[in-house]
């Protein structure tokens, strides 16, 4: 098995579950127990500090919406940049934390790189995989850009993306300028 683990998972253009529709999701974890990972273009309408009362007593200093990380119940857990304030490394530049006291430094501080998120995305043994088969997702190469610009349009951007690299591969161009379009 290969493991997706710090891949993007990006929903096929006919993948109409609703929970998944137009998703890129940041694969954290991916094994052979399963999958685990968070949509990474699925902003709430809840801002962190509107909720922060209910999680902590402490300080909050962001204002970033919180994301809808997937169907999955679960804690309340942040991507971030702060190596010192990680649980697990996913890519480089790109750490997950769930721990109370860690996430409570990273909301205290507005000038973090951090998205915080509600829910996650998990598959059980052989069922991604099951749904890889079928053509229900594509996959790129997370970078920090991709994780922490993840708006709602991300899925256009890395569909875009993905099409254009299959078109290259495709017609056996060997260099492709970096702005074709100027030609």
């Amino acid at each position: 098995m290969n493991s997706l683990q710090g891949h993007l998972l990006v929903a096929a253009v006919d993948l109409r579950d609703p929970n998944f529709f137009h998703t890129v999701v940041l694969l954290i974890r991916h094994d052979e127990n399963g999958a685990f990972g968070v949509v990474l273009n699925r902003p709430s309408n809840t801002r962190l500090k509107e909720v922060w009362s209910k999680i902590s007593k402490s300080r909050c200093a962001t204002n970033e919406l919180l994301y809808v990380g997937g169907p999955v119940q679960g804690p309340l857990l942040a991507l971030h940049c702060n190596a010192e304030l990680s649980q697990l490394p996913v890519i480089p530049g790109v750490y997950l934390s769930t721990d109370s006291e860690e996430l409570e430094l990273l909301a205290a501080d507005a000038q973090q790189r951090v998205k915080f998120f509600i829910g996650y995305a998990g598959w059980g043994a052989g069922q991604l995989e099951g749904e890889m088969e079928q053509g229900s997702w594509r996959t790129i190469e997370a970078t920090p850009d991709l994780v922490f610009e993840g708006d709602e349009a991300l899925w256009f951007r890395v569909t875009r993306q993905i099409n254009d690299a299959l078109l290259v591969k495709h017609l056996r161009i060997k260099h492709v300028p970096e702005a074709p379009w100027l030609n």
